[in-house]
């Protein structure tokens, strides 16, 4: 019998320096993997450079053992749609109700780097970048892909040569591939690594995050 989702799950606990709003400067959104938390991600910020505000929101999904998740794991590398659209609907709402002006770029590990991809394809036009750690894009097409080519948005994407069993080589394959066709892809495959992130890849993620450009915006009126 097939599962219902809703049609938004929402976020329901963000930790953040600027948690309940932005304070003008480039926010990096930070997207945990599956069965950590919103405390996992934020003590990479140090590593990433100055002038950067950030927030964590934790995963819609309450799993085993006390962890969250952004969708859970069916098929491996290939999620069923339904949890992952509800998840997206909430992690948008959730920007338009607290984000005010400021560039955002989403940063994610494992499940949290898949749901990176899923907000470049949903609003093409919205992310100035995206850094994906270890993840991968779903398989199939999205209607905001054809838009995303055409921007050709800076994406890094890093992972470890090493990384196995977690995700299936094909879906990082096919994460290479997708990057090359819709983005202005910085890939990166680190020696030795496997399913975590190497202080040599927040090196290159700062390079990259530094090289963007973004300016901070003032907040508007509320």
């Amino acid at each position: 019998m097939t599962q219902s989702w809703p049609d938004l799950a929402p976020i329901r606990t963000v930790v953040g320096p600027r948690a309940e709003g932005p304070d003008g400067r480039p926010l990096l959104l930070l997207l945990h993997g599956y069965g950590s938390n919103e405390n996992d991600l934020p003590g990479i910020v140090a590593h990433l450079g100055q002038g950067w505000d950030w927030v964590s929101p934790r995963g819609p999904y309450d799993i085993p053992g006390g962890g969250a998740a952004w969708f859970p794991i069916s098929v491996p590398g290939r999620p069923e749609r339904g949890p992952v659209e509800a998840a997206l609907a909430g992690l948008l709402a959730w920007l338009d109700q607290t984000v005010d002006g400021q560039p955002v770029v989403p940063i994610g590990f494992s499940q949290g780097g898949m749901m990176v991809t899923e907000l470049l394809r949903a609003r093409p036009d919205t992310f100035p970048a995206g850094v994906v750690l270890s993840g991968f894009v779903a398989p199939g097409t999205s209607p905001g892909d054809a838009r995303l080519a055409g921007r050709k948005v800076p994406l890094f994407y890093g992972r470890g040569a090493e990384d196995r069993g977690m995700i299936p080589a094909e879906a990082f394959e096919r994460t290479e591939d997708w990057a090359r066709e819709h983005a202005d892809a910085t890939i990166k495959v680190y020696p030795g690594l496997a399913h975590s992130i190497a202080v040599e890849e927040l090196a290159d993620v700062a390079a990259f995050l530094g090289g963007l450009g973004l300016d901070a915006v003032a907040p508007s009126e509320r």
